[in-house]
């Protein structure tokens, strides 16, 4: 069910440039590079307790505008993002302390919708759409009192590191990312600025919300759900590679 709401999206975005010119015509494609923060969690059920670990994002743009319907301008918009993400235990009793970093190449297709001046003056707009994911690696941090221990639920496997006096759930701290492909729904909106001669700077705010777990969710499973909720904040700046030949485009 959830595949399915991610690929209607997608497809729900695709008429936005493929039906019939409605509007007036548009056909500018422009290219940029991108960066900022990622304060991330993961939803875990049952519930852990944890703070947003902050994080960094960085990858390329690519835009395509194809009209002006009325007032709101439309484009289609994907990128290639490597983010840094994950999240961070800190219980109160300040014995221990718990951060697990995890590296993803994101990809979201998403459809722009803008208000404002075009070529030079200020645009506000919003942006949603689906976001495919992949985890390239991870690590963690531990710091205060841990010891090496059996675990109960496979007494002849091998140890686990876990804090000397947990407080709530421990079994997240000797899982690995039994599944690495992610997809979610992502959007949010931006202000953009924008010059004949020095292209498009766009500051955005945005947020993913995963439909995919990062560990398995069976009934045997500690977890039966443990997804990615991100607020990223980032700069984008763009670069024209092809322009609409219309003088009266402001």
């Amino acid at each position: 069910m959830k595949v399915r709401i991610a690929y209607i999206l997608l497809l729900s975005i695709l008429p936005i440039c493929v039906s019939a010119q409605v509007g007036q015509y548009r056909s500018d494609l422009a290219i940029g590079a991108n960066g900022g923060l990622v304060l991330n969690t993961v939803t875990f059920s049952p519930k852990i307790q944890q703070s947003m670990a902050i994080g960094s994002q960085m990858g390329v743009t690519l835009r395509y505008t194809c009209e002006k319907y009325f007032s709101m301008v439309c484009a289609l918009q994907t990128e290639i993002n490597f983010s840094r993400q994950g999240w961070k235990e800190a219980p109160e009793s300040g014995k221990y302390s718990y951060r697990r970093t995890m590296d993803y190449i994101h990809v979201p297709f998403m459809a722009r919708l803008g208000f404002g001046r075009e070529r030079k003056g200020i645009m506000g707009y919003l942006i949603l759409g689906p976001q495919l994911g992949f985890c390239i690696g991870e690590s963690d941090t531990r710091v205060g009192e841990w010891v090496d221990g059996t675990n109960p639920y496979d007494p002849t496997g091998p140890l686990i590191n876990i804090p000397k006096e947990p407080e709530g759930s421990w079994r997240q701290y000797n899982l690995a990312v039994e599944k690495k492909f992610e997809y979610g729904l992502t959007g949010g909106a931006g202000i953009e600025f924008s010059h004949p001669r020095m292209g498009h700077l766009a500051l955005e705010g945005r947020y993913f919300f995963g439909l995919s777990d990062i560990f398995n969710n069976s009934k045997k499973d500690p977890f039966g759900r443990s997804a990615n909720s991100s607020i990223v904040v980032k700069l984008s700046y763009f670069w024209d590679i092809k322009k609409t030949k219309d003088k009266t485009i402001k």
